[in-house]
């Protein structure tokens, strides 16, 4: 670990299996806090390579939980780590796909850089997280939708969770998050916190032969804010759209606002799902979800996607999934 974080410091970039032998290293071995830290400093400073990024999220699938499902899946989620502290956009829209018709297995954590994460809001509303493949494939059969508890199915990863809470700010462990879903979903729509790692995350999912959407807002958002406009990545093309290329209204940041507690972003989330949010909540929840349902469904416009997450957010199908598997 030494002369690795010794050639690191010196910017030479590793090559795939040195990152993946690194990654093994870090979450199997005794802990050392302070050569964890300064290994998750190094990739705050610079720019994580396509080979690192490949390498560690190898050797995090090789030790997680398999999640083995059958059929087209779609993760929908963010990278976390843009500091704008929203409201969970894409947990919301993961529930308006899978009312749309679509099967997602979303694979999220606690919060680390932000006030409350994916699994933060669901726990606190009364999910019950488990590693038991049959429950979550029985909840995904009759809902179309599961959420893989992140630390359940990563266990290795707790021996570098108290270093990263300490820290406290996004890490490259933000980066791998969407990658590491032990379903390997075959559709991934994934919002990034800068136009880099969006960029990065195109060159690797075109390596895997999934289908795949990536989004970043171009004012810092890792999602599709409606703030601005927004660079999107797919297999077949790249673009930048505003909100009004979509129909869709143009947003102001504070409108996006999550709140200063969990308690407070599990009102919002309620409130969303249950059609009693701002229209600002409700458009946002919905592009996003449409962005989502275009990547399963490219056929049809992208309008016609949004339309669809409209349609199955506002006619609060959406809110009897999540009432079904909060039950």
């Amino acid at each position: 670990m030494k002369q690795i974080l010794n050639e690191l410091l010196e910017h030479r970039s590793l090559t795939e299996n040195e990152a993946y032998d690194l990654m093994t290293q870090l979450v199997t071995q005794p802990a050392n806090e302070a050569q964890t830290a300064a290994l998750l400093s190094v990739f705050i400073m610079r720019e994580i390579s396509l080979q690192e990024i490949t390498g560690f999220r190898n050797a995090l699938l090789n030790l997680a939980i398999p999640f083995k499902n059958e059929g087209d899946t779609i993760d929908v989620c963010g990278t976390g780590g843009d500091g704008k502290n929203t409201f969970n956009i894409s947990t919301l829209a993961s529930f308006v796909v899978a009312a749309a018709g679509g099967r997602v297995v979303k694979h999220g954590n606690y919060g680390v850089s932000s006030v409350s994460g994916s699994s933060d809001v669901m726990e606190y509303l009364g999910y019950k997280f488990t590693a038991d493949t049959d429950i979550l494939k029985k909840q995904l059969n009759q809902n179309n939708i599961c959420l893989l508890h992140a630390p359940l199915f990563h266990p290795a990863l707790k021996k570098v969770a108290p270093v990263r809470r300490q820290i406290g700010i996004k890490t490259f462990f933000n980066m791998l998050g969407p990658l590491v879903n032990p379903a390997q979903p075959s559709h991934r729509y994934t919002a990034t916190y800068n136009l880099q790692l969006a960029r990065l995350y195109h060159y690797f999912f075109q390596s895997t032969g999934c289908r795949y959407t990536v989004v970043h807002s171009l004012d810092g958002y890792d999602e599709i804010s409606l703030t601005g406009q927004c660079k999107l990545y797919s297999n077949e093309t790249e673009f930048i759209f505003t909100p009004q290329d979509w129909n869709l209204p143009q947003l102001s940041a504070n409108e996006l606002f999550g709140g200063d507690t969990v308690k407070e972003a599990a009102e919002i989330f309620i409130n969303v799902l249950s059609g009693k949010g701002t229209f600002a909540q409700q458009a946002v929840v919905a592009a996003n979800a449409g962005a989502a349902l275009h990547c399963l469904y490219p056929g049809k416009e992208i309008a016609e996607n949004i339309a669809s997450a409209k349609q199955a957010l506002e006619s609060g199908k959406a809110f009897q999934i999540f009432k079904k598997v909060t039950s």
